[in-house]
Order: structure tokens, then sequence, then C-alpha cells
């Protein structure tokens, strides 16, 4: 039994179907929550406020965020349901929430300047010493 059931998920899996759904979901899906992920690590100085969002435009990020809620919903309604396409959109969601929260705390919330006081006491106790 174990034999035709591996058989067949080889048969599947080197499929041209399978390839072009694969390649489809994750090459192209993928890239964008994968570079706002590596963003994370980043200063936020340096997340541009045409991909966040602002107080006073609907920019990328906010688009990012209602495109992977719509296809979040119907990754989960279309029959089969699309887990991959879910975990990708969903992936997206948060990395794009994150990101646009951290440009909020930064520049709307005092951030920037909490960090520029904690450059100016750490060069003066270096010149101090």
């Amino acid at each position: 039994m174990s034999a035709s059931w591996s058989s067949r998920l080889a048969q599947q899996v080197t499929s041209p179907e399978f390839r072009s759904y694969l390649m489809s979901t994750v090459a192209a899906n993928w890239g964008l929550p994968i570079a706002a992920i590596m963003d994370f690590k980043k200063d936020p100085e340096f997340i541009s406020p045409k991909m966040t969002p602002d107080q006073y435009s609907i920019t990328f990020s906010t688009a990012m965020m209602a495109y992977s809620a719509a296809f979040m919903r119907f990754a989960i309604q279309v029959q089969p349901r699309n887990l991959l396409l879910f975990a990708c959109h969903l992936t997206n969601e948060t990395a794009q929430i994150v990101q646009a929260s951290r440009y909020i705390h930064y520049f709307h919330l005092g951030g920037k300047e909490k960090k520029l006081k904690l450059l100016e006491k750490s060069s003066g106790d270096t010149k101090i010493k």
C-alpha cells in the first residue's frame, strides 16, 4: 500500500500541473512578504512613507493589507481550499502591519526623538571617557 501511495505522490509532484501551481503560488506570491520580513532588521528611518500608511493617503502598505485580506478570504472560499495561498497572504498581511506600525511609531509617536536622545546620550558618554 505504501508503494502505491508514494508512487502516486511522486507522480503528482513531478507533474507539469503541480510545478506550474507551485511556481505561480510560491515564486510569485512569496516575494513581497519575504522582502517585508527581511526589512524588519532595518532601521525604521529607512521605511519609505510611500510604502506604508500615512495620515494623508492610502499607500502601498494599506493597499497590500486590503489585497492580502481579500485573497485570504478567496483562498478559503474556493474549493478545494488553497491553504498555501492563504498562508502566503496571512504572512504578507502580518508583515505589512508590522512595517506600518514600525513606521507610525518611529515617525508619529516619538520613536525618532527617543533614538536621537539615546544617540546624544551615548555620544556624550564617549566624550567624557
